[in-house]
């Protein structure tokens, strides 16, 4: 398996470079990529192809049902480099249907230490119980809770100490929720991005 991936790679390596002979060379010398994904680890879902990007635009975090956890220093870490060293100024936070960490967090079955990290789903299915309640199938129920969950993501990573202090000092940068459809490939704007004028709002409230 791993001589066939190398394979593969090398392959991948050499029409990338017989069609544009300075692509590596390019990348090599600099990091400036315009967006900073957060987005599920499911393999279905890589950010720089369903988006269209080249590896070199778009800067990358993942995790299991694509959760901001307030206390992730690994997705603080990454945040904060985008935002102070790389100057990226458009956040997404994507999830996707047919997700198979929402599903996890509907099911009563143990699944060891993922249930843990799946908590904050299981909050917002108790939060939005009579929303989600009218969904007619456990399908459309669980998608909608993916929605969910990508809202409250822009919502938590808005809140984070990095964001404030950014928007503080008049940086410009948009927090965005897009869900990605494994059935026919696109991504929806789940409509919920939050940017500095929306930090001073809620702020005076």
């Amino acid at each position: 398996m791993l001589s066939e991936l190398l394979k593969r790679n090398v392959a991948w390596s050499t029409l990338r470079n017989s069609n544009e002979p300075n692509y590596f060379s390019r990348l090599a010398t600099q990091q400036a990529p315009e967006f900073f994904w957060i987005g599920c680890s499911d393999s279905r879902v890589p950010a720089n192809v369903v988006a269209g990007l080249d590896p070199g635009e778009v800067f990358v975090h993942r995790n299991v049902a694509n959760v901001v956890h307030s206390s992730d220093m690994n997705l603080l870490t990454a945040l904060e480099f985008a935002v102070e060293a790389l100057e990226i100024r458009e956040i997404i936070v994507c999830g996707h249907y047919g997700c198979g960490g929402v599903r996890a967090a509907t099911e009563d079955l143990p699944h060891g230490l993922v249930d843990h990290w799946l908590e904050p789903i299981r909050r917002l299915s108790r939060s939005y119980a009579v929303d989600l309640a009218h969904a007619p199938d456990k399908e459309t129920y669980r998608d909608r809770l993916a929605e969910l969950n990508v809202i409250e993501g822009v919502r938590r990573v808005s809140e984070t100490p990095i964001l404030q202090r950014a928007w503080k000092h008049g940086t410009e940068i948009r927090v965005h929720g897009l869900i990605y459809s494994l059935r026919d490939g696109l991504l929806r704007d789940l409509n919920c991005t939050i940017d500095e004028s929306h930090s001073r709002l809620e702020a005076a409230e």
